[in-house]
């Protein structure tokens, strides 16, 4: 394989190319990078200046960063490395499999492959009205033992009920994670933080899945894709690990929020970074210890101007796995006993953001939060444990008692 074509929506971007010896390495198209209209890939390739970095290093068996960050991790990665043929870090030979439904408006494509007869090759999806959910990756269908591996449940996309979705199977560890989740999700939304469609469902509603698969115990949890909308057009998204250009492995130590939160402040202004602050106190009152790099991420809406995505992965995960900490520092601690006004005042300053306004919408979402919990609390699918780990985090964490 010479290497793999980068389209972006009807653009082609630039090239993954292969270098022998196992390396790889990524380099713009002069048009695209001479043109001064061009659609975003990526906020790691833009320069201080506002240009475009084109000075990409070659790597060695990993592909960048960026393009790393798109392929699956876990137990799904596993799989499909074996289904491939290829060591799990042989990430060009996995990109060419998965290339055609990757997250965003990304396309790969061997640049020995003929292009599909229509105009714009890499900016529809199949889309459809179908109105049940099946379960779809390439034609590949998982085994029970690679969702017997994941512990909080395999991610897979699905197609149905008018859109493309993600769903978590049930997990075989953590009893209660769909409910939990989707309990999460629905408090979020209930407190004004955008979150997309979700849905519990029995596992007798999903389609394709193998035979074997109804040894899973409890329901599954679906989320709809933001970045696969009504009509068939891919938008592009990106998440944190690709803007910081870190692999997925170093998602929980290369960054902290106060780097989420100057970015945003940056480049969405106080709408993206008000938001962020809102849900950065929601995980803290639930005990969700989980927001790793890859739990949040930009959406371009218009192509070219990045905005806060939709909200997702709320889970309270303290409830399975007791943890003092965030999974990255806020500023300067990632204690839950040190998320306080003094350590927002530390992530604004770090941010370039207010002060003043960073506390008063931490107020106002604690405020929101509380007033939620107290009248849905009692109505929402989850455990006697989640609640109980909800109650402590909330006595916990100073900045719930003020």
């Amino acid at each position: 394989m010479a290497g793999l074509d980068v389209w972006l929506g009807e653009r082609r971007v630039g090239a993954l190319t292969y270098l022998g010896g196992d390396q790889s390495i990524f380099a713009f198209d002069d048009a695209y990078a001479d043109d001064p209209d061009r659609p975003t890939l990526s906020l790691a390739f833009k320069s201080a200046s506002g240009g475009l970095l084109r000075d990409v290093r070659a790597t060695r068996a990993r592909v960048h960063p960026y393009f790393s960050n798109l392929l699956p991790e876990g137990p799904l990665r596993d799989y499909l490395a074996k289904r491939a043929g290829v060591k799990p870090t042989r990430e060009l030979h996995l990109l060419a499999t998965l290339g055609d439904d990757l997250p965003g408006a990304v396309v790969l494509r061997p640049q020995d492959a003929p292009l599909p007869s229509d105009a714009e090759p890499a900016r529809f999806y199949g889309g459809g009205e179908a109105t049940a959910l099946r379960f779809s990756l390439a034609g590949v269908q998982l085994k029970f033992s690679a969702v017997e591996k994941a512990q909080g449940g395999l991610t897979i996309p699905a197609q149905g009920v008018g859109g493309d979705w993600i769903v978590k199977l049930p997990s075989t560890r953590f009893a209660g994670v769909s409910e939990n989740e989707f309990s999460m999700m629905s408090l979020a939304a209930a407190i004004g933080i955008e979150v997309p469609a979700v849905r519990l469902l029995s596992l007798e509603e999903i389609a394709r899945l193998p035979d074997d698969i109804g040894r899973l115990q409890g329901l599954a949890y679906a989320v709809e894709r933001f970045d696969r909308p009504a009509g068939g057009v891919r938008v592009h998204v990106e998440d944190f690990a690709q803007v910081f250009g870190v692999f997925p492995e170093t998602k929980y130590q290369r960054a902290s929020y106060r780097n989420i939160g100057q970015v945003l402040w940056r480049e969405t202004g106080e709408t993206g970074y008000a938001e962020f602050v809102r849900r950065l106190v929601f995980s803290a009152l639930i005990g969700n210890a989980d927001m790793h790099l890859k739990n949040w991420s930009l959406i371009y809406r218009d192509g070219r101007t990045p905005s806060l995505a939709p909200a997702y992965d709320f889970v309270s995960t303290l409830a399975y796995l007791p943890d003092d900490n965030a999974a990255l520092k806020v500023a300067r601690s990632k204690a839950w006993t040190d998320f306080g006004e003094d350590e927002l005042a530390a992530l604004a300053d770090g941010s370039g953001a207010p002060r003043r306004l960073t506390q008063k919408i931490a107020r106002e979402t604690v405020s929101a939060f509380r007033q939620t919990w107290a009248g849905r609390q009692a109505h929402l699918p989850i455990s006697d444990d989640v609640r109980a780990a909800v109650l402590s985090q909330l006595d916990r964490v100073p900045l719930a008692r003020t």
